[in-house]
């Protein structure tokens, strides 16, 4: 008899109590591994978690760098103002501060969507804060829990360089107590640690910008406070952004190398201290075949050095 098949059964719908995320860099300029319009693609990423939040009626809790430079153009701003969801909340960054520093807020793009009610920037800990003891600055949910935010680097697994100094996250979260759950920023590998019942995430970065994030799944996650647990929610990369990353700028910065490598060999011939250094030049433009735009480019440079009286 043959078998009738059960009915894929839908997981139940909740309401998430937060939207986590963070490191979204939103920039004007193209990261050189970068093959596809990533403009376009960075907003439609920020469109998905917009349309996530309208579902989940939640807010969005960012960790940090938001914006790729402190100083975002006006054409930046104006777009991040049409595209970020609503309710949302960030701490400033490494990338979103004047020098690295706290206390030039006030000349950053986030000052200015905080001021203008945009988003809120949480009370802390922003980058290069050290460790309070203890954490007062804390989210209060309803239910009573404790979320922490801070931009600062943790991670998981091996060392990500030598002597690293940066705390590893189930030492971070096992040292840090009061919060329930822990959300980080800048390390752009997402990952979630629990111990005993609590919780530190680091959603890991909303775009692919570099070589070694090809197999990078961006994504954001949904918590749910009545059981302090997090699902991850797969941001969807667009028909042929598989190959959107790409070597190829690596292999041009080799070959680029390789010849300067070369031209500086050449250069290591037996100079003679008895002559001039304009006669040494000839006589390498002589053994060596350097194209005449490129003499043309030296010599002009050589003269406008003297007359600068260098």
């Amino acid at each position: 008899m043959k078998r009738t098949k059960k009915p894929t059964r839908q997981k139940p719908y909740r309401k998430a109590s937060a939207i986590l995320t963070g490191d979204w860099h939103l920039r004007e300029d193209t990261p050189l591994c970068r093959t596809d319009n990533y403009w376009n693609v960075q907003w439609r990423k920020v469109d998905f978690v917009a349309d996530l939040q309208a579902k989940h009626g939640c807010p969005v809790i960012h960790s940090g760098d938001l914006f790729n430079h402190w100083k975002p153009s006006p054409y930046l701003l104006t777009k991040t103002i049409e595209h970020l969801p609503d309710d949302f909340w960030t701490v400033f960054g490494n990338h979103d501060l004047p020098q690295n520093n706290i206390e030039m807020r006030e000349k950053s793009g986030i000052e200015v969507l905080d001021r203008t009610g945009v988003l809120r920037v949480l009370s802390g800990y922003h980058w290069n804060q050290t460790k309070p003891n203890p954490f007062d600055e804390t989210i209060q949910f309803p239910g009573g829990s404790l979320l922490l935010v801070w931009h600062t680097m943790v991670w998981q697994g091996n060392q990500p360089w030598p002597g690293c100094t940066d705390p590893e996250a189930g030492k971070l979260l096992r040292d840090t107590k009061g919060p329930d759950l822990i959300l980080t920023g800048h390390n752009h590998k997402p990952f979630v640690v629990e111990r005993d019942g609590r919780l530190l995430v680091n959603p890991g970065s909303l775009m692919r910008m570099s070589v070694d994030q090809i197999c990078h799944k961006p994504r954001v996650y949904l918590w749910f406070e009545e059981d302090n647990a997090v699902e991850a929610v797969y941001i969807p990369i667009d028909p042929g952004g598989v190959d959107a990353v790409s070597r190829v700028h690596l292999q041009q910065v080799q070959e680029k190398d390789a010849r300067i490598e070369a031209f500086i060999e050449k250069l290591n011939m037996d100079w003679s201290s008895e002559v001039s250094f304009r006669k040494n030049l000839d006589q390498f433009f002589a053994n060596n075949e350097v194209s005449e735009n490129v003499q043309t480019l030296i010599w002009k440079s050589l003269e406008k050095e003297k007359a600068n009286g260098r």
